[in-house]
């Protein structure tokens, strides 16, 4: 199993850079967009679609995306829609949590479907808007989720007492999800200082929160967005137990699905995408 993971980590390692490094912006785009419609694809499974149904969900997506890039859409120009998909991952996610497991299939099917492509797509399409702002913006938008999902794990192990959501994610801890939010902050600090040095292609996500609004807003703004990022991970969890499946799919030799990866992503990229729109933004 760890031969698996570490060989097909290695494989996305190899195609996502090499996409990055190539002088168009299409390489990076097509390769994120067939990932994600390839989520999508699991998302209808997950949600009680027919494999026809699941296969279109993830044309659906794929060719969306492919519009939205030939049609030269900016996401520049989708302000109001980072604010209504962060608004609905937070009040829709609350509400998906607090109602538990048993509620998910109860609701309407085609609802459940038609969500999953909104937030894929605009997952999607800020992800590219990152990528245009700079690899350095993009990588430390990622960085936000990795660090406080390995801060977690680790701070969970060592102090873990209260659990978070027993019955979505028995393992996760109210520890684990503080000790991930002291690891961005962590993360951010040093981030700002090797802008500050570096310069890279660009400021990071941290060095523009900081020079629009302060190290005070800036530190609310993140653990809000670690935050989020547990949201998109439990309701992945919860969704995954209403289908009574362990992974999203099998797609990823080691590592489970699109969605079992991309979870936790999901909900903080258009995050700060609308938190972009304040202020700091090139």
């Amino acid at each position: 199993m760890l031969r698996q993971r570490v060989i097909t980590a290695l494989i996305l390692v190899g195609i996502m850079f090499s996409s990055l490094a190539a002088k168009s912006a299409w390489p990076f785009a097509l390769v994120t967009l067939l990932l994600l419609a390839a989520g999508a694809w699991e998302w209808g499974r997950l949600n009680q679609a027919s494999p026809a149904i699941s296969f279109g969900m993830g044309g659906v997506l794929a060719a969306a995306g492919i519009g939205m890039i030939a049609g030269g859409a900016s996401g520049g120009n989708l302000g109001a829609l980072w604010w209504l998909a962060t608004g609905a991952w937070v009040l829709g996610g609350a509400l998906v949590i607090r109602r538990g497991v048993p509620a998910w299939p109860q609701a309407w099917r085609t609802g459940r479907w038609l969500l999953g492509l909104g937030l894929l797509l605009l997952a999607w399409a800020a992800l590219i808007e990152a990528r245009r702002i700079g690899i350095n913006f993009m990588l430390s938008m990622l960085c936000v989720v990795w660090m406080a999902d390995i801060a977690a794990y680790f701070g969970g192990r060592a102090f873990g007492r209260r659990k978070l959501a027993p019955a979505i994610s028995p393992g996760k801890s109210w520890e684990g999800v503080w000790s991930g939010m002291a690891g961005v902050l962590v993360l951010a600090l040093v981030w700002v200082a090797l802008d500050g040095r570096f310069g890279f292609d660009g400021p990071s996500l941290y060095t523009r929160l900081v020079a629009a609004h302060g190290w005070i807003v800036s530190a609310l703004a993140l653990l809000a967005l670690c935050a989020l990022s547990v949201v998109g991970d439990l309701i992945e969890s919860l969704v995954k137990r209403a289908a009574g499946a362990k992974d999203s799919s099998r797609l990823l030799p080691g590592h489970g699905g699109v969605l079992d990866r991309v979870d936790a992503l999901l909900p903080v990229m258009p995050a700060v995408m609308a938190l972009a729109t304040l202020g700091g933004r090139a």
